[in-house]
């Protein structure tokens, strides 16, 4: 009877996700969450298909080196695209603070605040990346005969960051009032394009520039189209062209709330340019094999960075209405659900290691560098979850700062020793692996504490907004 009654609640939840009416405010949490999370963590996965694609096509077409030269480039991507992920986290919780909160002047002025910000940083961020990319491919110690390759790909894909910017902060805006299909569906179709446009680049000789251009256009199309439907709509998400604006206490709160997610996401990619750097001195067979596993752990980390919006979306809400006894039982069971989602996907990679890897190549040797890499990367990643879990609550409450500045010591610190420190004396591929679940480890029962704390010390009810 009780399988028969969630079963039920499941359903009922289900078709109020696809009226776009889900109550995170009400009910059980476990369905709502889960039909939250499973759609955001499919679009992460179309977002990763596209360097996959890129990965896939250039060694399939161009070979190794053009391979290897796309995948060094992903650490510096990820750390420009990472600052857009966590101003669009600050978006999401402004935004869903306030519609829990049921204010709905105050939303209006975040939604269109949030997409002045979107442009602003897109264009700054843009001038920024094409000025640094020589010195950052420099940094990566790409090797020789794979320079030009690497230098031409990022700066042709570093056009597309005004899209990948508006893409965030539009999706963000959707999600804060639940919806995460819309998202997804932009992402089927600028994904679809994106393996079209970049077997077609390559098949006419375009090379790492076509397969570059294809993947920043298919990105524009996936930003254009969720801009076009926030237009369309009727209640107090719309955006208008003629309001956007950097209001400054909106657009200020969004700051201080996103920065340091960005910044604690920036830590990952700083931390992870330094072992990249040691990969690829590691040689071309250590690189391609990186780059594969990559795209493979970062289809991984899609559910992780899913939970973790829907643990800061759903928290936002019921923190914005009062419902601090919600909250925590909201990041629990997120905690719960991630970390079973993700231990399977993990055994799952690492038992089909052999043919996801051989998808991207037939080098013998790459397979077996990728196969050491799953091993000590994609198999602990459960450690994971509790780590962006648990800073996603935080973030939902609006404490952003702590979290960051824990992965800041925690996953940077350790990384960078690691690197510098202990890889100089034992140049192995498995040992310089090892860097990932230590650091995981490490931070993980940083946060906790800083959690456990912060939930002890909670008001009796939450801050006016």
């Amino acid at each position: 009877m009780l399988l028969k009654d969630k079963r039920v609640a499941f359903m009922a939840s289900f078709r109020a996700f696809r009226a776009g009416r889900l109550d995170m405010l009400h009910g059980s949490v476990w369905d709502k969450l889960l039909i939250f999370v499973l759609p955001l963590a499919f679009a992460g996965m179309l977002q990763q298909l596209y360097n996959a694609a890129d990965v896939m096509v250039l060694g399939r077409f161009e070979g190794e080196t053009a391979m290897a030269a796309a995948g060094s480039s992903t650490p510096f991507v990820s750390l420009l695209v990472n600052l857009f992920l966590g101003l669009s986290l600050g978006a999401n919780v402004v935004t869903a603070q306030f519609l829990g909160a049921k204010k709905d002047e105050s939303v209006r002025k975040a939604v269109n605040a949030a997409m002045g910000l979107a442009f602003a940083s897109g264009i700054f961020l843009l001038m920024l990346g094409e000025g640094v990319s020589e010195l950052a491919v420099h940094i990566l110690e790409v090797p020789p005969e794979a320079e030009s390759d690497a230098l031409m790909y990022l700066r042709v894909y570093l056009l597309g960051l005004p899209g990948i910017g508006l893409y965030n902060f539009t999706a963000a805006i959707y999600r804060s009032c639940g919806d995460t299909k819309t998202p997804l569906y932009a992402l089927a179709i600028s994904s679809a394009m994106n393996v079209v446009l970049d077997i077609g680049a390559a098949y006419v000789g375009f090379g790492v520039a076509g397969v570059a251009a294809a993947t920043t256009i298919s990105m524009t199309v996936s930003a254009l189209l969720l801009l076009a439907g926030l237009m369309r709509r009727t209640d107090s998400l719309r955006v208008r062209l003629s309001m956007m604006t950097l209001n400054r206490e909106h657009t200020g709160r969004m700051i201080r709330i996103g920065m340091p997610a960005a910044v604690q996401g920036m830590v990952f990619s700083i931390s992870n340019l330094c072992v990249q750097s040691a990969i690829n001195s590691l040689g071309t067979d250590a690189m391609a094999a990186s780059a594969a596993c990559f795209v493979i752990e970062a289809n991984i980390c899609c559910f992780i960075n899913g939970f973790a919006q829907g643990a800061t979306t759903f928290i936002g809400q019921n923190y914005g209405a009062g419902k601090l006894f919600r909250c925590r039982f909201i990041a629990r069971m997120t905690v719960l659900q991630s970390s079973c989602f993700v231990l399977m996907m993990s055994i799952a990679a690492y038992v089909s290691g052999e043919w996801l890897i051989g998808w991207f190549t037939e080098s013998s040797d790459v397979i077996s560098l990728g196969m050491v890499r799953l091993e000590y990367v994609a198999i602990p990643e459960v450690v994971n979850c509790v780590l962006e879990t648990l800073s996603a609550s935080l973030r939902g409450y609006g404490l952003s700062l702590p979290p960051a500045l824990l992965a800041l010591f925690g996953v940077c610190g350790v990384r960078l020793a690691w690197v510098y420190i202990a890889f100089p004396v034992f140049r192995d591929f498995a040992f310089l692996m090892l860097c990932y679940p230590i650091s995981w480890v490490v931070t993980a029962m940083l946060i906790l504490l800083a959690y456990e704390f912060f939930i002890r010390h909670l008001p009796n009810k939450a801050e006016v907004l």
